[in-house]
């Protein structure tokens, strides 16, 4: 991660792997916590160019500079294309931010957010006061440490939205079995009548979407009825980043700006610095590339490999 040998130091440079064959730098100012959880490594740093920075297993996960985009991207299409979300799963989101979003919908009544590392999150809500803004302490906020599948798995709560804001499928990660048929397929049997799903669903660069969005959003549309999805450009990721929603009732994809902008004025009101109307309809508006990807997606799913579907 670094480009020497162990902990991260003040002065150091911030090397991240974006492909096998791409690496993107940035020099650290100032090191805030390096260290290692019971699931996964953790460094909070101060960055030349992106600021206060959270990297969890050597990827970036939040920057200062543009976690409101990835963040306002993740959370509004869903939540804005549902006529009246008020119950909320949240899986990952150890930063806040984006719990920090959906609290802004006033027609939310409970947020059950999941997270595993317990750890983590107590880092964040010391470290990272500007990204989760207090929504820590909002009395509608539930938080539990625990594995979002087995939480689902005994738990009968129904929800209106769910989204699954943890880190890329790396094999033996924390989130690994949160992108398989089986976790979407769970997920739906607590979503209620109407409900929908968004996951981040990794880069969709030209060079870059190979590495799991096309198998993610296959994998959705083999749980859910309707599948959508749709990306913005993430500066600190180095490349486009990818949403994919499964929906049991509305398509955010068919609404038009002009709607879009009157539901955020009557539920959210100002504040936001990215998702609007007009950058709504602009993410989904997917390049020809990926349509194709996602039509061509026709890999085999097996207990070794869960995100690959027929």
């Amino acid at each position: 991660m670094q480009s020497g040998v162990g902990l991260p130091v003040d002065g150091d440079w911030h090397y991240e792997r974006i492909t096998p064959d791409l690496i993107q730098g940035e020099r650290v100012e100032r090191v805030i916590h390096a260290g290692r959880t019971a699931y996964q490594s953790v460094v909070i740093q101060d960055t030349a160019r992106f600021g206060r920075s959270l990297v969890l297993d050597d990827k970036t996960q939040s920057t200062e500079a543009d976690e409101f985009v990835y963040h306002e991207s993740l959370v509004h299409p869903p939540m804005i294309a549902h006529p009246g979300p008020r119950r909320v799963l949240l899986a990952g989101g150890g930063e806040g931010a984006t719990a920090r979003e959906v609290l802004r919908h006033e027609l939310v009544e409970r947020v059950v957010m999941v997270d595993i590392d317990e750890e983590v999150v107590d880092l964040c809500r010391v470290h990272l006061p500007s990204f989760h803004q207090g929504a820590f302490d909002d009395p509608r906020l539930e938080l539990r440490h625990a594995d979002a599948l087995e939480f689902l798995e005994e738990s009968p709560d129904e929800f209106d939205a769910a989204i699954i804001d943890v880190p890329d499928p790396l094999e033996g990660g924390p989130a690994y079995l949160l992108y398989t048929v089986e976790f979407y397929e769970l997920v739906k049997t607590r979503l209620a009548p109407g409900g929908l799903l968004v996951a981040q669903s990794g880069p969709t660069g030209p060079a870059f979407y190979e590495q799991c969005f096309s198998a993610v959003a296959r994998t959705i549309g083999a749980a859910f009825p309707k599948v959508s999805a749709y990306e913005t450009f993430v500066p600190s990721f180095g490349a486009t980043w990818g949403f994919v929603v499964g929906s049991l009732g509305p398509d955010p994809a068919a609404l038009d700006r002009a709607e879009v902008d009157a539901r955020l004025e009557s539920r959210v009101g100002a504040g936001l610095r990215h998702y609007d109307g007009e950058t709504h309809v602009g993410m989904f508006a997917l390049p020809k590339y990926i349509r194709a990807a996602m039509a061509a997606e026709r890999r085999t799913i097996t207990k070794a490999n869960p995100l690959f579907v027929t």
